[in-house]
């Protein structure tokens, strides 16, 4: 069986439409380039060929990385869950004990985590220590600057 990878609608729509771009537009442009290059002549050092066939190269990789993701992906829509346990999909605002530095996180599957955006993978540690906690439970959370505590303040399916 293969695995199966969580993912929100948003992340999936996201693989969907880089799959489509890739398919429509890049595929497309970069065998015009070969085709191109190769009226040049002499393939053997025509920079602007090998170029456009290492382009090609990482075009057809991505797809079929991508179609592999697309394929594997349990789409979760966080709005059709509900209540006040941490869990995937859950959007969570948290407080450092420490510093009383609020946080707020959606918990999303690992090819969507992007903490800049706060979103951070069902897997990374903090996650995995939000995981089954609710409202007002503190929790723990070693990071490579020590053990961090933090208050759980609210869980929201949005």
């Amino acid at each position: 069986m293969t695995e199966k990878f969580p993912m929100t609608a948003e992340g999936f729509e996201r693989l969907e439409v880089e799959l489509k771009q890739l398919k429509t537009q890049a595929r497309p442009d970069v065998i015009k380039a070969i085709a191109e290059a190769r009226e040049h002549g002499d393939l053997s050092e025509n920079a602007e060929y090998h170029a456009a066939r290492e382009r090609q190269s990482f075009i057809e990789g991505r797809v079929g990385e991508l179609e592999d993701k697309i394929s594997r992906a349990q789409v979760i829509d966080p709005t059709k869950l509900s209540g006040d346990t941490v869990k995937f999909g859950a959007t969570v605002t948290v407080v450092d004990e420490d510093t009383d530095e609020k946080m707020t996180y959606q918990i999303v599957g690992e090819l969507e985590a992007d903490v800049k955006d706060g979103k951070i993978a069902v897997t990374s540690p903090i996650a995995r220590a939000l995981v089954g906690k609710t409202e007002g439970d503190s929790v723990e959370v070693a990071t490579p600057k020590g053990a961090k505590a933090y208050e759980i303040l609210k869980v929201a399916f949005i």
